[in-house]
């Protein structure tokens, strides 16, 4: 299977081959230059595999949530390379992938993500690994506050924390870490780690035609104001 992986949710603008059992990454983590770096990425690591669009079973892209600008950017450069090649777009949590990189790397069953939503706010999702070692969603991911999160304190010293949302706002960490069973340095999604998840899923025929692809913002529009707390 030829995959190809992208993902500009995060301050990373991050790319994956793989041809095979082969898999190729470029990885940078430069603020606001995405629409610079990724299609440069994208032919060089094909040019470096020797493939083509055309060789492709399909792409695999980061969907958030994360930036709004990097959401679009991804998917309109997945959307039209797809939509040129005549291959299908397989969306993948990019929150998930931060999980699959730390169960990776950590042998870590269970892997809660929080991602900087601005507003005070995180991109707040949790994940397990089911029976064929790949990280699955439990429940659905979601904004929250910088309060204690219900589910770690319900389940303390169950999961390990990862992603940019906890160094973007210590007062979430300081609620939550009597909860935490560690903190990951993984703070943003690589490429690497949706080839897994994008492979299952178009086996399974998760996958859509570039047209069908719809960014996971969560959060529906930029305007939108958190509550203000009560006194």
């Amino acid at each position: 299977m030829s995959l190809l992986a992208l993902d500009t949710s995060s301050l990373a603008c991050s790319v994956a081959v793989q041809l095979g059992d082969d898999i190729v990454v470029r990885h940078e983590e430069q603020a606001r230059e995405h629409t610079r770096l990724l299609v440069p990425m994208i032919s060089g690591l094909l040019q470096e595999t020797g493939l083509s669009l055309h060789d492709l079973d399909a792409i695999v892209l980061g969907n958030g949530p994360g930036s709004f600008i990097g959401m679009r950017i991804a998917a309109s450069v997945a959307q039209g390379l797809a939509f040129g090649a005549g291959i299908p777009i397989v969306p993948v949590s990019s929150m998930l992938a931060v999980a699959a990189r730390v169960s990776a790397e950590c042998d870590a069953g269970d892997v809660v993500v929080c991602q900087d939503a601005h507003m005070n706010e995180v991109y707040l999702g949790l994940y397990t690994v089911d029976d064929a070692g790949l990280p699955v969603t439990l429940g659905e991911e979601r904004l929250h506050d910088q309060s204690p999160i219900p589910e770690l304190r319900d389940d303390a010293g169950r999961f390990i924390a990862a992603g940019f949302g906890w160094q973007r706002y210590p007062a979430l960490h300081e609620a939550n870490a009597p909860y935490l069973l560690a903190t990951s340095e993984v703070l943003h999604p690589s490429a690497r780690y949706l080839l897994p998840a994008g492979r299952a899923l178009l086996a399974s025929g998760a996958a859509v035609s570039p047209q069908e692809v719809t960014p996971a913002y969560v959060r529906q529009t930029v305007a939108q104001k958190p509550p203000r707390a009560r006194p």
